[in-house]
């Protein structure tokens, strides 16, 4: 059964970077469109960005445009999402997901597989 494993978070100060990822125990993870999901204090979880399988089309969470990128690497069945630009409302416990199919739906999924378990960004003032 596919498991993902996020790592890259963080403590950062506002303009700092992080790079998060988001590894699959098989290569099926590659099939799928992989989603990252952050959830605030307070919040509900809400999607941030989304890849599909082929790495072809990208989608953001408007906020994160042109300051997140999302991207993936075949060989090592990872995702990753390059955060730049930080700020104090990036932080959350930031999720991947893999989804049922190929494609993303909008910034999400259209169904979830799997959910890694969290890793914790941190921009504090």
């Amino acid at each position: 059964q596919l498991q993902l494993v996020e790592s890259g978070g963080g403590v950062v100060e506002p303009g700092g970077s992080l790079r998060l990822s988001c590894a699959g125990s098989e290569p099926t993870s590659t099939k799928r469109a992989v989603a990252w999901f952050r959830e605030a204090p307070g919040k509900e979880r809400e999607a941030v960005s989304c890849i599909s399988s082929g790495g072809r089309m990208s989608h953001y969470k408007e906020s994160v445009r042109g300051r997140f990128t999302i991207s993936r690497e075949h060989a090592k069945n990872t995702v990753y999402l390059q955060m730049n630009n930080l700020k104090p409302e990036d932080t959350g416990l930031y999720y991947c997901a893999a989804g049922e199919f190929s494609y993303c739906q909008g910034v999400g999924l259209p169904a979830v597989s799997v959910w890694g378990q969290g890793t914790q960004v941190t921009v504090y003032l």
